[in-house]
């Protein structure tokens, strides 16, 4: 337990006769006092206040008792994260000084991660970078450079697994925990940097794609009425290069044989070209409107129908009526499958025909140092080979 009070500290006495005014913290049966600015003499105090002899008491008095409560807050809000025991009594005098200075909110590493999440546009980047921050002010809302080091971010690891976090669900907050320090690096905020000695773990991804024979199977299936769309959305996602469904989804009506479009998740200009198959399948879902896709015809948001789609894919499988009432049961063909399967599956197979990296690489719109701008410089005609031999490989067409 830890507690506070107001104390008068009689040990030493100032040149004017007075004595400091400090808080007295005890914790764990030791004790440190945190200093207030303020001093009386014997005669102006009482107990845990100033007399009306003092020299404006009554403001004193109050700032006082406004300090006495940031202690507190800080107190409260260790206890309230369960770090009584395990929170140094340096880390808590720290914290405290910083609290009642006013300094704590000028060194903090969560006003860094704010302007950091500031110079991000896009949404779900955005969305990402503050779900962290909302598990560190729930960890720690003191969390300042100085304080965040390699026992802080084992603590904080370990904090996130007693909640049931996984391991690569805690790697995203630490890689976004490291990414605000190299930032904070990078504009001289600080030359502090604790991954140096700490190593975020990672375990392996779990299967995202299917074999050409399971895609084959998918295809082919016959699906309950309802999830007919959901199988033909995943198809045109698949004979699209595992285009992803914000961009498929908002695409406008099509005209020609290419869709044009700014990726959204890199808004690089990219190209596709719109194979039969493709076709057939954007035929039977035209828009009404200004999309190429009437999904949004029926929903208001994109991520509405896909949510319904990544359920309706995992349920496609064998049924069979069981008991007495006949209640369906489905034994799920394709456990935990997700519309973004298909862009791992086309490169996959893409893999397994030999096309080479730097093809599959433009096909998927990657950008990064080694390739930039690879879609815009790349012969699109090899992309467009590509894709018509991985469909080509999943239909069975003779070359």
């Amino acid at each position: 337990m830890i507690t506070a009070k107001i104390y008068l500290d009689t040990r030493s006495q100032k040149k004017d006769g007075s004595f400091p005014v400090k808080i007295y913290v005890s914790k764990n049966r030791k004790y440190f006092l945190v200093k207030t600015g303020l001093s009386s003499i014997i005669d102006n105090w009482d107990s845990d206040k100033f007399t009306s002899n003092e020299p404006n008491h009554r403001a004193k008095n109050v700032r006082l008792r406004d300090i006495l409560n940031k202690v507190e807050k800080v107190i409260f809000d260790v206890e309230e994260r369960g770090e009584s025991y395990s929170i140094s009594n340096e880390r808590l005098k720290d914290i405290i000084e910083k609290k009642i200075s006013g300094k704590l909110e000028g060194i903090s590493f969560l006003e860094c991660l704010d302007e950091f999440i500031d110079t991000k546009t896009k949404e779900g980047t955005i969305a990402v970078y503050t779900h962290t921050k909302s598990k560190i002010l729930e960890f720690d809302q003191y969390a300042t450079f100085e304080s965040i080091n390699k026992e802080w971010l084992i603590r904080f690891e370990n904090w996130l697994l007693e909640r049931d976090n996984k391991i690569n669900t805690i790697g995203i907050h630490l890689r976004n925990i490291r990414s605000v320090f190299n930032y904070a690096i990078d504009n001289e905020y600080t030359n502090i940097y604790p991954f140096r000695k700490y190593k975020i773990k990672k375990e392996e991804t779990a299967k995202r794609s299917l074999s050409v024979e399971e895609l084959r199977e998918l295809m082919n299936f016959d699906v309950e009425e309802y999830q007919e769309r959901y199988r033909d959305m995943f198809m045109l996602m698949f004979y699209l290069m595992g285009i992803n469904a914000v961009d498929l989804f908002n695409l406008p009506a099509l005209k020609g044989d290419k869709i044009v479009f700014h990726r959204a998740k890199t808004n690089r200009l990219y190209e596709i070209k719109v194979e039969p198959e493709a076709l057939k399948i954007i035929e039977k879902y035209r828009g009404q409107g200004k999309y190429m896709l009437n999904v949004l015809d029926d929903y208001k948001n994109y991520k509405d129908f896909l949510h319904r789609m990544n359920i309706g894919l995992q349920k496609i499988g064998d049924v069979e009526r069981k008991g007495l009432g006949g209640k369906k049961h489905v034994t799920p063909k394709f456990p935990g499958i997700s519309s973004y399967w298909s862009r791992h599956t086309w490169a996959t197979i893409a893999a397994s025909l030999d096309i080479p990296k730097e093809t599959i690489a433009a096909a998927l719109g990657h950008s990064s140092n080694s390739v930039t701008d690879i879609y815009i410089k790349f012969d699109r005609k090899k992309v467009e080979e590509a894709n018509r031999k991985v469909i080509d490989y999943l239909l069975c067409i003779p070359k």
